[in-house]
């Protein structure tokens, strides 16, 4: 029984062995098979490598090389400039749809200098197609009275002027005698008088309709103003546009009658803007929408006779458009950026690239025909 045991034994031992050792050659095999797969793994990787290494020895520097290394990096680095400059610069893109405001006003802000309408006398008048009509308004209105270099002269109105001229007048006073008697139907004015002219400038809020605003002498009584100028004919109605616009001015606004001059010299007559407003709404980048009005205009000036019954002014008849436009600021897409910038950038590496190795053939050329022709 024992000897038994014993052959068992030994038996069991040699058959562990053998396993344990046939077992590491399997995990031997494995692990070179393992290895020779990541191997060929890498091999394949590094066979996609589109930009090879050189070795350091094999490379050679060049003075036209680094000249065009120079070159290629200055515009590449203008090109990068200018790229991000477009990226970061908002752009405008207009759209159009219909107008549905109701019930809003419409401002008018108004700048003029009139140099040949005394001040007291000019009013500004204004009339809509609802009925409303408004004579020598004065609300949200200012007009000051200039010299003739444009500075202010006082708060004095000329209605003082005329009341002091005309008690004078009553009284015989001489000093003005001699101008009452060549023009009878003319009121004569004194030398501060003449030299005063007129700004007005001020808003108005009119309903959305069409109408007109004018400037003229309709506020006087028609004797009064009779007395005055001595005749509609008389009435010299030149102006100054600085500035006319219906709302707010958003960036890149251009209203076509600022700085507009209107001189009339021994003659007079009736000037007629027509304007065709168009309501527009501007959207900046940080959305916030600010509400106006663009608009176009033409012009027209009518002389004035001694048989019409109408007197001079300066006449803006305004319409409005149906279509709003909105003006909306954008700023182009990163990705977009990042195309136009690798599109730059490798086309002028590329470009730099290739006329490196044309130089460099180039003088390779030209030093081996020199070469020939010293050793002959």
């Amino acid at each position: 029984m024992r000897k038994r045991y014993v052959a068992v034994g030994v038996y069991c031992q040699r058959k562990s062995t053998y396993s344990y050792s046939k077992k590491s050659t399997y995990l031997s095999d494995l692990r070179k098979l393992i290895k020779r797969r990541k191997m060929g793994l890498k091999q394949t990787i590094r066979s996609l490598d589109a930009f090879p290494r050189t070795e350091e020895h094999l490379l050679q520097k060049t003075q036209s090389g680094a000249l065009v290394s120079i070159v290629g990096l200055v515009i590449m680095a203008t090109l990068f400039t200018h790229e991000l400059t477009y990226y970061l610069t908002t752009y405008t893109v207009h759209e159009m749809s219909v107008d549905f405001k109701r019930g809003e006003t419409l401002p008018i802000h108004i700048n003029m200098t009139f140099p040949s309408l005394p001040c007291d006398v000019a009013s500004v008048d204004a009339i809509d197609l609802s009925g409303k009509h408004e004579v020598d308004l004065d609300t949200n209105i200012w007009k000051l009275r200039l010299n003739s270099h444009g500075h202010i002269i006082g708060t004095e109105y000329l209605s003082d002027l005329v009341e002091k001229q005309h008690t004078t007048r009553n009284h015989d006073d001489k000093e003005h005698h001699d101008g009452s008697a060549k023009k009878p139907h003319k009121f004569s004015f004194d030398k501060d008088a003449e030299n005063m002219i007129n700004k007005v400038y001020g808003v108005l809020d009119v309903q959305r309709v069409a109408g007109n605003f004018h400037i003229s002498v309709h506020a006087l009584n028609i004797y009064v103003a009779q007395m005055i100028f001595g005749g509609a004919t008389h009435v010299n109605v030149s102006h100054m546009i600085h500035d006319l616009s219906f709302g707010p001015k958003y960036p890149g606004l251009h209203n076509p009658l600022d700085d507009t001059v209107r001189i009339l010299h021994d003659t007079s007559g009736t000037f007629k803007y027509y304007v065709k407003i168009v309501p527009t709404e501007y959207r900046y980048i940080s959305k916030e929408v600010l509400p106006t009005n663009q608009f176009s205009v033409s012009e027209y000036f009518s002389p004035m006779n001694e048989f019409d019954r109408t007197w001079p002014a300066v006449y803006f008849l305004y319409d409005l458009s149906p279509i709003t436009v909105t003006i909306k600021e954008e700023r182009r897409s990163f990705l977009h950026f990042i195309t136009r910038l690798s599109a730059v950038l490798g086309g002028t590496f590329a470009l730099t690239g290739m006329l490196d190795r044309w130089m460099y053939r180039l003088i390779k050329a030209l030093t081996t025909t020199s070469a020939r022709g010293a050793f002959q």
